[in-house]
């Protein structure tokens, strides 16, 4: 039996791995499939449609909630990310979840915790490392944590958070868990910004702008595909991007799969990837060519 409590929205909250283990072992024993679907919280209807994927693919669905202080190094916004559990489980609940996973720090990272996942391969080309150099170990250890803790049989994560996704599969693959890592289509808001935590940051002004972002991967997309060179592609929306007041990091053409460096679309299949300031808000954002 578990002793997790019960949330006002009526959803079932384990704060312990003890109470989610024992949870999902009765959900074992009636032959359930497990689903999980990691977040941060401050959840909108992108981290829903994670729920609603999950649903095609299990018959029990975890959420965890999780502000993981690992992942952000010492100049960003850890103690500023949006926090709303109530609101949280109240949308979890309305789109079907079962039982929330909402550990505080010390049950995910005890006293003298002292173990990190090292990751290479898509952690390490060039992109999102180069410029949040300690992120991936931190997604990688508490990822980890989560497929060891839950033992899902299915975990979801956002394709807008590519490169992340190709960490986890990659670790996933290399440590031998049996969870098969699903990513799921970045989902938009009608100008086509992509659902992001963070856009609660941007100012009217900014939000106005931000669609730019993905407008100028579609235009590169299609130059792309129309046989212009990917340098030449890339210079365009760089130039394109900072003229409206955009701070770029990269945007970048590469190998789907392994995020290699590509120079023509000939080298397989491409993904272009982009990260961007407006203002305090870094936007990142992605497509496939």
């Amino acid at each position: 039996m578990t002793n997790s409590s019960q949330d006002e929205s009526g959803v079932a909250v384990a704060r312990s791995v003890v109470d989610l283990r024992a949870r999902i072992a009765d959900w074992r024993a009636a032959g359930a499939r497990i689903a999980l679907v990691p977040t941060m919280g401050a959840l909108h209807a992108g981290h829903i449609s994670l729920v609603e994927e999950a649903k095609q693919r299990a018959d029990r669905i975890v959420m965890s909630i999780f502000v993981n202080q690992m992942q952000f190094a010492p100049n960003e916004d850890l103690s500023s990310y949006p926090r709303r559990f109530e609101e949280d489980a109240e949308k979890f609940a309305a789109a079907g979840g079962d039982l929330i996973f909402a550990p505080d720090v010390g049950e995910i990272y005890p006293e003298g915790f002292a173990t990190t996942v090292t990751v290479a391969g898509p952690a390490s080309v060039g992109l999102e490392d180069k410029f949040r150099p300690t992120h991936f170990a931190g997604v990688a250890t508490v990822v980890a944590k989560l497929l060891n803790q839950c033992r899902p049989d299915v975990a979801i994560f956002g394709e807008k958070d590519y490169q992340q996704l190709k960490v986890i599969m990659r670790m996933a693959r290399d440590l031998d868990f049996e969870t098969e890592i699903v990513g799921a289509p970045t989902l938009r808001e009608p100008d086509g910004l992509a659902m992001s935590s963070r856009n609660l940051y941007l100012s009217p002004d900014e939000r106005e702008r931000a669609p730019l972002l993905h407008e100028a991967l579609k235009r590169c997309a299609a130059a792309l595909r129309g046989g212009v060179k990917i340098t030449s592609v890339q210079a365009a929306a760089l130039e394109e991007l900072e003229a409206a007041g955009f701070s770029v990091d990269y945007i970048e053409a590469r190998h789907a799969e392994t995020l290699a460096p590509v120079t023509r679309l000939g080298d397989g299949l491409v993904r272009l990837l982009a990260a961007a300031r407006l203002g305090t808000t870094r936007l990142i954002d992605n497509i496939a060519v």
